[in-house]
């Protein structure tokens, strides 16, 4: 009894303090990113206490080896979206997020002892998940990425949210043209191929996924990627 009752103590206790923590990032989101990923960096600067102030609640409650895996993944996709927005803001105005040196090289956060970049979280933590439509979900501040969601990830919607950022992405014209015969994709699938597993299933995700139409005849061409910031 005693066992369960733990179990139970920190299970409630892990949602709700993952719940708390995430809804600080929830409402700025909602405040400062349109439905279709444009975000109001030019406001958002006037805030960007709030969003140093949940970067503080994330360094506070660091992920443990005992969460479940859509605890983890959504921390460190908000950990890594916060701070990309974090980076905009600190040199807002600017045009791209490839005007600032070495973007994702540079630490920008410390947690439990250890410091990390954008890159480090992407490839280090994230990609390790063996989930590729993590790629859909972290925001670059660029035109060409995957639109940044206007609300927090959360454990409990995780699997919703992916499956619907990864559809939106993969329908929106501007960014991938999905075509039986000749497929224009985002430079998202050439960059991270091996995310995406083998020809085939490469072709059985772009089915699932956006156009059905594909098949193993499909050719795959690719993309310009536009960095201009996505406001």
């Amino acid at each position: 009894m005693l066992k369960i009752s733990f179990l139970l103590t920190l299970f409630l206790t892990l949602n709700f303090s993952q719940k708390n923590i995430h809804e600080r990032w929830d409402k700025q989101l909602k405040k400062f990113v349109s439905e279709t990923g444009k975000v109001n960096y030019n406001s958002w600067k006037n805030s960007i206490y709030d969003v140093e102030s949940y970067l503080e609640a994330l360094k506070d409650h660091p992920p443990q080896e005992f969460w479940p895996k859509n605890d983890i993944m959504a921390y460190w996709i908000n950990a890594y979206n916060v701070l990309t927005v974090q980076l905009i803001l600190q040199n807002y105005p600017l045009k791209s997020i490839k005007d600032l040196k070495d973007p994702w090289g540079r630490k920008v956060i410390e947690i439990e002892g250890k410091s990390y970049s954008l890159g480090d979280i992407e490839h280090e933590v994230l990609r390790k998940m063996n989930e590729p439509r993590i790629h859909f979900a972290i925001n670059c501040a660029s035109v060409s990425c995957p639109k940044l969601l206007n609300e927090a990830f959360n454990s409990l919607k995780l699997e919703q949210q992916l499956n619907r950022l990864t559809c939106d992405f993969l329908s929106d014209k501007s960014k991938n043209q999905l075509n039986s015969k000749k497929t224009m994709l985002s430079k998202i699938f050439m960059w991270y191929v091996k995310d995406f597993g083998s020809f085939n299933d490469r072709v059985d995700f772009f089915k699932k996924y956006g156009d059905d139409t594909i098949n193993k005849e499909t050719s795959f061409r690719y993309l310009p990627y536009d960095w201009n910031l996505n406001e």
